[in-house]
């Protein structure tokens, strides 16, 4: 692998995907949508396109000429039901666009990032062989993945190009501003009343973006791999936060229909002020889900690890010290 576009490459697993791309000497080019993504991606020395993954006079700029693989991780994952418009454009539409144009200019492989939520709020252990239940689900965030996805399969299975999908459960890890180090900064804010009750698969993200490296170098025309991770409970998760902030953790597990009721209050201000709620009913569906899953596959073929849940808390907590993202808060 000489030469990659990759989407996404200003975020959390898409950062550490760069930078792992760069490491081996690969020539990037990366699609951007802000500003402050394209600096940054400016600044790290890559090729950058910047605006709308729906513009095929962009994408068409970006792929040419061709690279030998394209990194599609840049997705929407917001669970608040008035963008779920946007969501679908970027999701559903870009994907297909992306998918269009790298077939168009000959793109040997495409690495496209889908989700565990492709599965569904499911109570058995998950496999890539399992039924797509998140198509038909409550989550619309897993729908636009599982659509997507399949369009990216079926792409692949026509002989049109060469895929891999991967399929993250829950990101742990340095560079994380939005996801799971949230519940950090509410900890060190003494803001957060207890922990959801569900019980996740923590993997980290290094993990995770050394497996997409791996992927795009996998020589199957077609390969789904779930990468599962440390599997806890979220309150084990709060635990292992605290003990990295030296604070302690807040010892209740929340009743879903506690976090149910919340979110509907939290939605119907939203709805009035227009302001993303704090909770959705989509995100505490989510929260509250027994996720497992069985990736073996992941760890035979791509060498996939999975990490101790502490020590994933302690360097998320450590990178959030370093950027300063944790001062305001305590």
């Amino acid at each position: 692998m000489r030469s990659a576009l990759i989407t996404g490459a200003g975020g959390f697993l898409g950062g550490h995907v760069r930078a792992a791309l760069q490491r081996q000497g690969v020539a990037l080019r990366a699609l951007a949508h802000s500003d402050c993504s394209r600096a940054a991606l400016a600044a790290a020395g890559i090729e950058v396109f910047q605006g709308d993954i729906n513009d095929a006079a962009l994408l068409a700029r970006a792929l040419t000429p061709a690279p030998d693989v394209v990194f599609h991780i840049a997705a929407d994952t917001s669970v608040w039901r008035r963008e779920r418009a946007r969501q679908w454009r970027v999701n559903v539409d870009g994907t297909r666009a992306l998918l269009d144009a790298a077939i168009r200019v000959g793109v040997r492989r495409f690495v496209y990032t889908s989700s565990i939520s492709v599965y569904g709020l499911t109570a058995t252990c998950i496999d890539e062989d399992a039924p797509r239940l998140g198509l038909h689900g409550p989550v619309h965030y897993a729908r636009t993945k599982a659509l997507a996805e399949a369009q990216v399969c079926a792409a692949a299975q026509a002989g049109h190009i060469s895929a891999a999908v991967l399929q993250p459960s829950h990101i742990l890890g340095p560079g994380d501003r939005h996801n799971w180090s949230r519940l950090a900064q509410l900890i060190a804010a003494r803001r957060l009343p207890g922990a959801p009750p569900g019980v996740g698969a923590f993997a980290d993200v290094r993990e995770v973006a050394a497996a997409h490296v791996a992927a795009a170098l996998h020589p199957a025309p077609l390969r789904t791999w779930a990468l599962g991770g440390s599997a806890a409970p979220f309150s084990a998760l709060v635990a292992a936060l605290a003990q990295a902030l030296h604070l302690p953790a807040p010892r209740r597990t929340l009743p879903r229909t506690v976090l149910w009721l919340r979110a509907v209050l939290d939605e119907s201000a939203a709805a009035l002020n227009g302001k993303p709620p704090a909770l959705t009913r989509e995100g505490v569906a989510l929260a509250c889900h027994h996720l497992c899953v069985n990736d073996a596959r992941a760890c035979a073929e791509l060498g996939y690890r999975h990490q101790p849940l502490q020590a994933m808390a302690a360097d998320t907590v450590a990178w959030l010290r370093e950027a300063g993202l944790l001062a305001a808060a305590q």
